[in-house]
């Protein structure tokens, strides 16, 4: 079995468990009923020092295997087989220490209603077909000890018998659901660190293929051939990023590795931030001092007089999505365009508005460049801006510039 990283800590959550400690209290609870019932009809029993007995093992067994059913792993088969005879024979003894009248008149079996806690056992444990065939034997047990078919024991079986595969097929459709859940959050864990990791790369690796296609092209000759080479695998690395998380065998194999019944989320201890910045949990940084290398003789940054404090890494994220808008300026406006930079510093968001002087983008543009595989704006603008909980908005037409209005929302922040 696969090891968990060291400082890793493994959060479960499980539908299944509040009904582990639900049969735990009903088996308590019936037990003391059906005590209840013996000592009040103590008097009226053929053999009430044999009842008395069985009502003792019963007790200490119930005592004893408390734990056992307060969880999945702790229930096995063999215990269930033992809750399940404990029931069985409390059945058949009824008939042996109680009165042929009183069983006429369908006076409860000696364990009673705690005989139903062994079959819902079977039931959580295993699902609808574990319950069936353990109602199935308590029936039977049930028929023995009224010496037929009685129309209100057979009525009381029948609940039983329908209760307990109803609830073995709704855990079985909870597990199910489970593994699903546990699918979808590993999928989306997956996505978004490709995401993370895509936009780095955009910023760095595919930046700088592009700029060497682009001037190998220009120079020609053996730069050329240098650039067409840059190219290739500037194509072959923005398409490895953007495709989606592998889902094969891997994978399966991977998940087969976690119980079922189970959802687990892993939190590393003391991780360092998503985006690699390593920032304690509450440090705060100022916006404006983070955009300000932006500024200079092509940029104009305006903002409030006063420091912008956000959480350390959304101001960083943001101030990276304002940096990949600003070399988009420069790809695709020229190294001659003015960009404008204002921050609005408001009670419930802050936002960041780049605009430039531009031929500004055609129509459907956007869409054709993140089908191409092209992910400055997918990934390292919008993907920012929407781990962030913010968003991000393009305003332009040709030959009237471009502006990006970039907004992150103040999450409960205090102490401004």
């Amino acid at each position: 079995m696969a090891q968990r990283p060291k400082g890793e800590r493994v959060v479960r959550m499980s539908v299944e468990q509040p009904l582990w400690r639900a049969l735990t209290a009903y088996r308590v609870l019936t037990l003391l009923y059906a005590l209840t019932l013996y000592a009040y009809g103590y008097d009226n029993y053929d053999h009430p020092l044999g009842a008395g007995a069985y009502m003792a093992v019963l007790t200490v067994w119930t005592a004893l295997t408390v734990r056992m059913v307060s969880s999945a792993e702790r229930c096995t088969l063999r215990f269930l087989a033992g809750d399940l005879t404990v029931a069985v024979v409390g059945i058949l003894l009824t008939p042996l220490v109680d009165t042929h009248d009183r069983i006429a008149e369908g006076t409860p079996t000696l364990p009673s209603i705690w005989t139903a806690g062994a079959v819902l056992g079977f039931a959580i444990k295993g699902g609808w077909r574990w319950a069936a065939w353990a109602s199935t034997v308590v029936c039977a047990a049930n028929i023995i000890e009224r010496g037929g078919f009685a129309q209100d024991a057979v009525h009381m079986l029948m609940l039983v018998w329908v209760a307990s595969v109803a609830i073995g097929y709704v855990v079985e459709v909870a597990r199910a659901s489970e593994r699903t859940l546990a699918r979808a959050l590993r999928i989306e864990a997956a996505t978004r660190e490709r995401e993370r990791l895509a936009r780095d790369i955009h910023d760095s690796v595919l930046q700088v293929l592009a700029m060497v296609q682009r001037r190998g092209a220009a120079i020609g000759g053996e730069a050329a051939e240098l650039g067409q080479m840059a190219g290739e695998q500037e194509i072959a690395l923005r398409t490895l990023i953007s495709t989606g998380p592998a889902t094969g065998p891997a994978t399966a194999a991977a998940e087969s590795v976690e119980p079922a019944g189970a959802v687990l989320l892993k939190v590393a201890a003391d991780a360092p931030a998503a985006d690699g910045s390593g920032a304690a949990e509450g440090e705060r940084s100022d916006l404006l001092a983070l955009l300000a290398p932006h500024a200079g003789s092509h940029v104009t940054l305006s903002g409030p007089g006063t420091a912008v404090p956000l959480p350390a890494e959304a101001a960083a994220e943001l101030a990276a999505a304002v940096g990949a808008a600003l070399d988009n300026v420069r790809v695709h406006a020229g190294d001659d365009a003015h960009a404008w930079i204002l921050v609005e510093d408001e009670p419930d968001a802050v936002t960041v508005t780049v605009r430039d002087d531009g031929p500004g983008i055609p129509e459907g543009r956007l869409a054709d460049a993140e089908r191409e595989g092209r992910l400055g704006v997918a990934l390292s603008i919008r993907g920012r801006l929407r781990d962030l909980g913010g968003s991000a908005d393009w305003i332009s037409a040709p030959g009237q510039g471009t502006e990006v209005e970039l907004s992150v929302p103040r999450q409960g922040e205090t102490g401004r």
